[in-house]
Protein backbone atom coordinates (compact mmCIF):
# COMPACT_ATOMS: atom_id res chain seq x y z
CA UNK A 1 0.00 0.00 0.00
CA UNK A 2 1.94 3.66 -1.16
CA UNK A 3 0.77 6.99 -1.80
CA UNK A 4 2.09 9.88 -3.51
CA UNK A 5 1.07 13.49 -3.13
CA UNK A 6 1.85 16.91 -3.69
CA UNK A 7 0.79 20.39 -2.23
CA UNK A 8 1.46 23.68 -4.88
CA UNK A 9 0.54 26.88 -4.81
CA UNK A 10 3.14 28.60 -7.19
CA UNK A 11 2.04 32.47 -5.73
CA UNK A 12 2.96 31.15 -2.17
CA UNK A 13 5.80 29.56 -3.29
CA UNK A 14 5.02 25.98 -2.41
CA UNK A 15 5.61 22.76 -4.26
CA UNK A 16 5.72 19.80 -1.79
CA UNK A 17 5.52 15.72 -2.07
CA UNK A 18 4.34 13.89 0.48
CA UNK A 19 5.01 9.76 0.03
CA UNK A 20 3.95 6.94 2.30
CA UNK A 21 4.24 3.23 2.08
CA UNK A 22 3.30 0.25 4.00
CA UNK A 23 5.47 -2.56 4.29
CA UNK A 24 5.13 -5.30 6.77
CA UNK A 25 4.27 -3.73 10.20
CA UNK A 26 6.49 -0.44 8.98
CA UNK A 27 5.17 2.80 7.58
CA UNK A 28 7.83 4.87 5.69
CA UNK A 29 7.23 8.08 5.36
CA UNK A 30 9.09 10.85 2.74
CA UNK A 31 8.32 14.44 2.15
CA UNK A 32 10.19 17.51 0.71
CA UNK A 33 10.32 19.88 -1.97
CA UNK A 34 9.47 18.20 -5.50
CA UNK A 35 12.85 17.67 -7.05
CA UNK A 36 14.84 17.94 -4.23
CA UNK A 37 16.22 15.17 -1.22
CA UNK A 38 13.55 13.45 0.78
CA UNK A 39 13.54 13.60 4.50
CA UNK A 40 12.45 10.15 5.52
CA UNK A 41 11.11 8.61 8.68
CA UNK A 42 10.11 5.34 9.08
CA UNK A 43 7.61 3.84 11.59
CA UNK A 44 7.98 0.50 13.01
CA UNK A 45 4.53 -0.33 14.32
CA UNK A 46 4.85 -3.80 14.65
CA UNK A 47 2.25 -5.19 12.24
CA UNK A 48 0.65 -4.52 9.30
CA UNK A 49 -3.05 -3.90 10.71
CA UNK A 50 -1.34 -0.72 12.75
CA UNK A 51 1.02 0.88 9.82
CA UNK A 52 -2.63 0.54 7.45
CA UNK A 53 -4.17 2.32 10.49
CA UNK A 54 -1.52 5.38 10.84
CA UNK A 55 -0.95 5.53 6.92
CA UNK A 56 -4.82 6.29 6.74
CA UNK A 57 -4.91 8.76 9.51
CA UNK A 58 -1.38 10.57 7.54
CA UNK A 59 -3.42 10.74 4.45
CA UNK A 60 -6.50 11.93 5.35
CA UNK A 61 -4.49 14.75 7.38
CA UNK A 62 -2.47 15.46 4.43
CA UNK A 63 -5.74 15.59 2.21
CA UNK A 64 -7.36 18.62 4.65
CA UNK A 65 -4.03 20.43 4.45
CA UNK A 66 -4.96 20.30 0.85
CA UNK A 67 -2.17 17.82 -0.55
CA UNK A 68 -3.55 15.64 -3.64
CA UNK A 69 -2.76 12.25 -4.84
CA UNK A 70 -0.21 12.61 -7.59
CA UNK A 71 2.85 10.35 -9.03
CA UNK A 72 6.55 10.82 -8.42
CA UNK A 73 6.58 10.17 -12.33
CA UNK A 74 4.63 9.82 -15.79
CA UNK A 75 4.63 7.14 -18.25
CA UNK A 76 2.51 5.33 -20.11
CA UNK A 77 0.98 3.42 -17.05
CA UNK A 78 -0.44 6.70 -16.08
CA UNK A 79 -4.20 7.15 -16.50
CA UNK A 80 -4.80 8.38 -20.31
CA UNK A 81 -7.20 10.86 -18.49
CA UNK A 82 -4.87 12.17 -16.23
CA UNK A 83 -2.10 12.40 -19.18
CA UNK A 84 -4.84 14.12 -21.48
CA UNK A 85 -5.71 16.55 -18.02
CA UNK A 86 -2.45 17.52 -18.63
CA UNK A 87 -2.71 17.89 -22.36
CA UNK A 88 -5.75 20.19 -21.42
CA UNK A 89 -3.91 22.35 -19.23
CA UNK A 90 -0.76 22.94 -20.76
CA UNK A 91 -3.52 24.03 -23.57
CA UNK A 92 -4.91 26.64 -21.63
CA UNK A 93 -1.56 27.94 -20.32
CA UNK A 94 -0.04 28.34 -24.06
CA UNK A 95 -2.46 31.54 -24.81
CA UNK A 96 -1.07 32.98 -21.50
CA UNK A 97 2.39 32.43 -21.98
CA UNK A 98 2.00 33.83 -25.68
CA UNK A 99 0.81 36.84 -24.66
CA UNK A 100 2.71 36.85 -21.44
CA UNK A 101 -0.53 37.31 -19.73
CA UNK A 102 0.69 35.58 -16.07
CA UNK A 103 -3.24 36.44 -14.85
CA UNK A 104 -4.91 34.50 -11.70
CA UNK A 105 -6.21 32.16 -14.77
CA UNK A 106 -3.02 31.50 -16.43
CA UNK A 107 -1.82 30.86 -12.07
CA UNK A 108 -4.73 28.71 -11.71
CA UNK A 109 -4.18 26.39 -14.54
CA UNK A 110 -0.22 26.20 -13.66
CA UNK A 111 -1.23 24.81 -9.96
CA UNK A 112 -3.39 22.01 -11.51
CA UNK A 113 -0.98 21.19 -14.05
CA UNK A 114 1.87 21.08 -11.76
CA UNK A 115 -0.55 18.69 -9.25
CA UNK A 116 -1.11 16.49 -12.35
CA UNK A 117 2.64 16.55 -13.43
CA UNK A 118 5.06 16.72 -10.23
CA UNK A 119 7.87 19.08 -11.43
CA UNK A 120 10.67 20.68 -9.81
CA UNK A 121 10.52 24.59 -9.98
CA UNK A 122 13.72 25.52 -7.79
CA UNK A 123 13.35 26.95 -4.24
CA UNK A 124 11.60 30.51 -5.64
CA UNK A 125 9.15 29.59 -7.80
CA UNK A 126 8.77 32.18 -10.21
CA UNK A 127 5.28 31.60 -11.96
CA UNK A 128 5.99 33.83 -15.16
CA UNK A 129 9.26 31.99 -15.87
CA UNK A 130 8.02 28.39 -15.19
CA UNK A 131 7.13 28.71 -19.18
CA UNK A 132 9.12 31.38 -21.16
CA UNK A 133 8.10 30.84 -24.24
CA UNK A 134 5.19 28.85 -26.70
CA UNK A 135 7.89 26.50 -27.49
CA UNK A 136 8.43 25.05 -24.21
CA UNK A 137 4.95 24.39 -23.57
CA UNK A 138 4.48 23.29 -27.09
CA UNK A 139 8.01 20.67 -25.80
CA UNK A 140 5.76 19.78 -22.71
CA UNK A 141 2.64 18.52 -25.22
CA UNK A 142 4.92 16.87 -26.95
CA UNK A 143 6.23 14.57 -24.05
CA UNK A 144 3.07 13.96 -22.75
CA UNK A 145 1.17 12.98 -26.33
CA UNK A 146 4.76 10.69 -26.64
CA UNK A 147 2.95 8.62 -23.83
CA UNK A 148 -0.46 8.74 -25.34
CA UNK A 149 1.28 6.98 -28.52
CA UNK A 150 3.24 4.50 -26.39
CA UNK A 151 1.24 1.17 -26.81
CA UNK A 152 0.02 -0.28 -23.79
CA UNK A 153 1.53 -3.78 -23.25
CA UNK A 154 -0.12 -6.59 -25.46
CA UNK A 155 -0.58 -10.13 -24.03
CA UNK A 156 0.99 -12.38 -25.68
CA UNK A 157 -0.51 -16.07 -27.34
CA UNK A 158 1.08 -18.66 -25.48
CA UNK A 159 0.74 -22.11 -25.42
CA UNK A 160 -1.97 -24.23 -22.27
CA UNK A 161 0.39 -24.03 -19.12
CA UNK A 162 2.49 -20.78 -19.60
CA UNK A 163 2.13 -17.14 -18.18
CA UNK A 164 0.98 -14.42 -20.55
CA UNK A 165 4.34 -12.24 -20.99
CA UNK A 166 4.06 -8.91 -22.06
CA UNK A 167 5.51 -7.99 -25.29
CA UNK A 168 6.55 -4.20 -25.29
CA UNK A 169 8.08 -1.91 -22.17
CA UNK A 170 6.71 0.73 -21.05
CA UNK A 171 7.73 4.14 -21.65
CA UNK A 172 8.80 6.39 -18.79
CA UNK A 173 9.61 10.37 -19.19
CA UNK A 174 11.29 10.84 -15.69
CA UNK A 175 10.79 14.78 -14.67
CA UNK A 176 14.37 15.27 -14.76
CA UNK A 177 14.07 15.10 -18.65
CA UNK A 178 10.93 17.24 -18.13
CA UNK A 179 12.43 19.75 -15.54
CA UNK A 180 15.54 20.76 -17.98
CA UNK A 181 13.02 22.60 -20.38
CA UNK A 182 11.54 24.65 -17.54
CA UNK A 183 15.11 25.53 -16.29
CA UNK A 184 17.20 25.84 -20.14
CA UNK A 185 16.59 29.90 -20.24
CA UNK A 186 17.19 30.91 -17.01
Amino acid sequence: MEIYLVFVDAIQNSNKFWAAKVEDGNLTVQWGRVGYQAQTKIHTLGNYQRAVSKFNNLVAEKMMKGYRRSQSQIDSNCEVSEINRAIELLEIIRPYVEQKNFSVAYINALNQYLKIVPTPLGMQIEPYRVYRSVEDVDYQMGLLNSLLATPAPQVAAVAVGHAPEATTETAVVSLKTISKNFWRHL
